[in-house]
């Protein structure tokens, strides 16, 4: 008994693997490729959520650059615009004094009497100046050559220092106000450059030690070569000045007296007639001033400004970005004027850097700096500043400083990295969870099919074993029915198959005798019913025999057909089988002659019982003196009728008669049509279904039958048929046919009677051929002699 549970292991080709492998392939390509298109899916998004925060975030930081850049250029503005303004200011003081002489010569006598220490100065006979005593509002110097033998201010320049001296007026209010200013002051015209600075310093001994010589020299050449000449030539010409502005800016340079890189803005005061150069107004600003402006910028961690001349040279930068531009600062220490500032952009250390174009506003540019051995990227924009005029040595000039804002990419873009991080993150923990889905549902699926291969292939795998020990002849074998499905069906149809095997094959000897038995009994009964067959067909066959000869006994005989003397008369009759059922015969009463012809239904020997029926019947009322043809056929029909009944005989036939009397032909009852061959070879057809109906129907028929009258002159031929002769087919399933048989007749109506059958009959049997003769054949030919 099997238990239907074989823990045998699948084999590479048994219907388990097939089973696992299709439906776990299936399964696993499934899995793959859903799981393929999510992990792309996931990273196709990742993909542009980064690409589009990427740009976002890019184009925003950009933008605040730009707009950092703008707002920091606006305040660089804003503060030499409020410098401007206060020299302007105190300017526009000193050139209302110098435009009034009078009320200048009034204000000036008045702060003398009021401020002396402003106007009174001390001979330094060391030094070879003159200078106020400390505790006045502001300095004023007077050089050695502006002063006279007794070492006193010349008159002229006396003058100069008391109207001057208005400048304590003004001065301290502006360096209280405003822009944050270093020191401002008033220089004389070359020919009295008197230099009244506020607040008050050690003015001319800071010269001394700073710049030797300078006490000799005209203050304006000594110190700013070139600028009062180009002063000079905008009073001839206001339109040759660079820029369309009185105010003038040094480059950076370091001052006397504080040590400090700073930058001069200058207003030149001009004769009442303005003509001339009188002056000018100042005012120093410290790079300090600048730089915290520039050095407030700050964007990102690291990120810084700067302010450079438009020739690269850096004014104002924190110490960081000048070590990230690669920057080397140089004084100029040739011991005359002004010492400038070198720290140009065109020096740096970084090449990208020393190639930055500052002669237009550039845009956001990317650049590669070197930091510690690597390239560090970096985001830079230039913004040009308003130009003015400046005065670095020479004539002045105009220029257009330019603030720089430079960030490193990575700080600027760290919310983007920061970002891009987090969503690469993402997406590896969705592809981890995603690829972590997909291994544990393979893991499920990899069992449920095995389980469910196991499950499915367990009830096949014991059919099949049952069937290899039914092949071994185990017919004791049964398959444990586990499941109710068709497997379990199988199972119980095997089981009762088995049993059923096993049944036949333990009563298999019983059986085959009990079988042998019955097929010798069935053979005894077999040859029983042959011989009783063999004896029914020999009797049957004496009966046919004899039938057949009786038939063919009653017919006319030679000699009768040839004892009329006005008419021919020959016939041929053929049956299908042994025994017809065509009837023909020549009854002769006196000088009076009945041909008659008719056709039984069916062959055999009930249709040649019934023809000699009316064989006799019809002899036995031509004997008896029955001349009318109506009631000869009526008669004949009840005597027929009644037989039939009798006898059972499930038959009737067709019947007509041509009765002679040696001038008229008369036909009656119901037959084939009759053909009659006129003797100048005319055809005539008479059709005779209105004169009667079949023998044997009805038991009256004589409301039903009818006579003709048929011309029969000498030379005429009448031909009577049964449908065996019309209806005889060829091989090709052809009928013989009525047409061609009057034809045959026309043909042969010139012969004798006997050979007009012949040929006729010749015709039919070469038309038949090998084809099987269905019917009887009964043809009569009469020709009128």
């Amino acid at each position: 008994m099997m238990d239907g549970k074989s823990k045998r292991p699948a084999r590479l080709g048994s219907f388990r693997a097939k089973f696992i492998l299709v439906v776990g392939g299936a399964v696993l390509f499934d899995l793959l490729v859903s799981g393929g298109l999510a992990l792309w899916n996931v990273q196709r998004l990742s993909r542009d959520a980064t690409l589009e925060v990427g740009q976002g975030l890019e184009a925003a930081s950009q933008e605040y650059i730009r707009t950092y850049a703008d707002s920091t250029a606006a305040q660089v503005s804003l503060l030499l615009r409020q410098v401007h303004n206060d020299v302007s200011t105190l300017a526009g003081v000193l050139q209302a004094q110098i435009d009034d002489p009078e009320r200048n010569s009034v204000v000036g006598a008045a702060i003398a009497r009021t401020s002396p220490g402003s106007v009174s100065l001390s001979y330094d006979q060391k030094a070879n100046w003159s200078q106020n005593a400390p505790g006045s509002v502001s300095v004023v110097s007077v050089w050695s050559y502006l002063l006279g033998e007794d070492h006193n201010p010349r008159p002229d320049v006396q003058t100069d220092i008391q109207t001057s001296a208005v400048l304590d007026l003004v001065a301290p209010s502006l360096l209280q106000h405003g822009a944050s200013k270093l020191q401002m002051y008033y220089i004389g015209s070359k020919e009295r450059p008197i230099f009244r600075t506020a607040p008050y310093t050690d003015q001319a001994q800071t010269f001394d030690r700073l710049y030797p010589g300078h006490n000799e020299a005209n203050f304006w050449d000594f110190f700013f070569p070139g600028l009062y000449e180009s002063w000079q030539g905008w009073a001839k010409d206001m339109k040759t000045r660079p820029v369309a502005d009185d105010i003038t800016q040094t480059a950076p340079y370091t001052d006397a007296i504080t040590g400090k890189l700073i930058v001069s803005f200058f207003q030149p005061l001009w004769t009442a007639d303005r003509k001339d150069v009188a002056g000018t107004a100042g005012a120093d600003i410290t790079l300090d001033q600048l730089a915290q402006t520039v050095e407030n910028v700050k964007v990102a961690q690291s990120g810084f400004g700067f302010l450079a001349m438009s020739d690269g040279n850096v004014v104002a930068i924190n110490s960081t970005g000048e070590k990230t531009l690669g920057l080397r600062s140089a004084s100029d220490a040739s011991g005359s004027g002004v010492t400038g500032l070198e720290r140009s952009l065109k020096g740096s250390s970084q090449p990208a850097i020393a190639k930055l174009a500052l002669d237009r506003e550039l845009g956001i540019q990317h650049l590669l700096l070197q930091q510690e051995g690597n390239e560090v990227p970096y985001i830079v924009i230039v913004k040009k500043l308003p130009a003015t005029n400046l005065w670095s040595s020479g004539p002045v000039r105009q220029e257009a400083m330019s603030l720089g804002v430079v960030v490193p990419e990575r700080e600027i873009q760290a919310s983007l990295y920061a970002a891009q991080a987090k969503i690469s993150e993402a997406t590896n923990r969705i592809v981890i969870y995603q690829i972590l889905a997909i291994l544990m549902s393979l893991l499920v699926v990899a069992i449920a099919v095995i389980a469910a291969s196991k499950r499915i292939t367990s009830g096949i795998s014991a059919l099949a074993d049952a069937a290899k020990r039914i092949q071994a002849k185990d017919y004791s074998v049964r398959v444990a029915i586990t499941s109710k499905d068709e497997v379990g069906e199988a199972g119980e149809a095997f089981n009762r198959m088995a049993e059923q095997i096993s049944y036949h094959t333990e009563n298999l000897e019983q059986l085959v005798e009990e079988r042998t038995a019955q097929i010798e009994d069935a053979k005894e009964e077999i040859s029983t019913l042959n011989a009783q067959l063999q004896r029914e067909n020999r009797r049957l066959g004496t009966e046919l025999a004899v039938a057949e000869r009786i038939q063919l006994m009653v017919l006319p005989l030679h000699q009768e057909l040839e004892e009329f003397q006005a008419l021919e008369i020959a016939a041929y009759m053929r049956p299908a089988e042994e025994v017809g059922g065509d009837y023909y015969d020549v009854l002769k009463s006196g000088n009076r002659l009945k041909i008659g012809i008719g056709d039984v239904t069916g062959h055999g020997l009930e249709s040649g019982v019934l023809m000699l029926m009316v064989q006799s019947v019809a002899r036995a009322l031509q004997e008896a003196g029955n001349t009318d043809a109506v009631k000869f056929l009526t008669d004949l029909n009840s005597a027929l009728f009644k037989n039939i009944v009798r006898t059972k005989i499930d038959k009737h036939l067709t019947l007509a008669f041509l009765d002679y009397d040696g001038k008229e032909m008369i036909l009656s009852g119901q037959h084939e049509e009759v053909v009659v061959v006129r003797a100048n070879g005319e055809v005539e057809r008479i059709d005779t279904m209105d004169l009667g109906i079949p023998i044997g129907l009805e038991a009256d028929i004589s409301a039903f039958i009818k006579t003709r009258e048929i011309t029969f002159e000498t030379g005429d031929l009448i031909l009577l048929h049964t449908d065996g002769v019309t209806e005889a087919e060829n091989d090709a399933g052809e009928l013989f046919g009525i047409e061609r048989l009057c034809r045959e007749a026309l043909r042969l109506k010139d012969q004798s009677a006997e050979k007009v059958v012949a040929g006729i009959i010749a015709t039919l049997m070469l038309f038949i051929g090998s084809q099987k003769i269905y019917d009887d054949i009964t043809l009569l030919a009469v020709r009128h002699r």
